[in-house]
């Protein structure tokens, strides 16, 4: 690249992208905003594929503007699933923060080699974009007379598959999608762990459990609660027998369990009723226990 040549225009645009996009993201001011959805999408559907394709063909031949950019979508598309494959392999895992920084870290790098790539070629075969062109340059890529109805055609099917890929992101990101309402039930052992329960008894010995309960079904929950052994209903504390939960909340009490009965393979349950149905369980759990006699 000659030295009167300015730096290339779409690779800064990318790499401004790019960091405007980790701002957005990483800024507890700033990643509530419109703007950070406007700047994932791209930084997930193009911005790494166009680096990687700008790093590969760094010449004007080879490929033609809409080629590129269709290569640049699909190229995202791949990237973006392998990078969250191998983070999960880290210590790190695939959360937000880690995924954007390798995601980043791979287009910035890629960026850099494609200008490395650039420089050492001469001026008149060295890829450019001109942005004043490129509306005019997709609209005839599209729209003006191919070298074969099939190219056409193509061009047509690729455009519209685009704007759909765009259209259904952007819907999905910007509309939210109130998940299915449900409870979650669950017992754990007095390790806080789904393990180790006590299933073995001596009459007149107790043994704790921990009951789990998240509400999740977007509005407050009123709960009743009841334990069986052997169809028989077991004393429970108060604050257990009537819950109140607000959405998106999760309550972790212990509940000490003392059988009045002697028997093996006695089945206890554990029956969670919502406010609507009081006489069939909306969830329920069971464990197989054993009672032995007093020594």
């Amino acid at each position: 690249m000659a030295g009167n040549q300015k730096f290339p225009s779409d690779l800064l645009l990318v790499a401004s992208l790019v960091i405007l996009t980790n701002i957005f993201v990483l800024v507890p001011v700033l990643n509530g905003s419109f703007i950070r959805t406007a700047l994932g999408l791209p930084m997930l559907l193009f911005l790494p594929g166009y680096a990687l394709i700008a790093m590969l063909f760094p010449e004007k031949s080879g490929l033609e503007g809409m080629e590129r950019f269709a290569l640049s979508v699909a190229m995202s598309v791949s990237i973006a699933p392998l990078i969250g494959l191998a983070l999960n392999y880290t210590p790190w895992g695939i959360k937000e923060v880690p995924f954007l920084t390798s995601l980043s870290a791979f287009t910035l790098l890629t960026l850099v080699i494609a200008y490395i790539r650039r420089m050492h070629l001469p001026a008149d075969s060295t890829f450019e974009v001109s942005f004043r062109v490129l509306a005019i340059t997709l609209i005839s890529g599209v729209m003006g007379e191919s070298e074969s109805n099939t190219e056409k055609k193509l061009r047509i099917i690729l455009a519209l598959s685009f704007l759909i890929l765009i259209v259904t992101g952007a819907y999905v990101i910007l509309i939210p999608q109130e998940r299915e309402p449900f409870t979650e039930f669950y017992i754990l052992g007095n390790n806080g762990m789904a393990n180790n329960y006590t299933t073995e008894y001596i009459r007149g010995e107790s043994g704790t459990y921990i009951i789990g309960i998240t509400n999740n079904e977007h509005r407050t929950m009123d709960y009743t609660m009841e334990v069986r052994l052997e169809n028989k209903s077991l004393p429970l504390p108060e604050n257990l027998q009537h819950i109140r939960l607000p959405h998106n909340t999760t309550l972790e009490e212990p509940l000490e369990i003392t059988p009045s009965v002697e028997g093996e393979n006695m089945k206890l349950e554990f029956l969670l009723f919502n406010e609507t149905e009081k006489n069939v369980p909306y969830k329920d759990l069971c464990l197989w226990i054993k009672v032995g006699e007093e020594v």
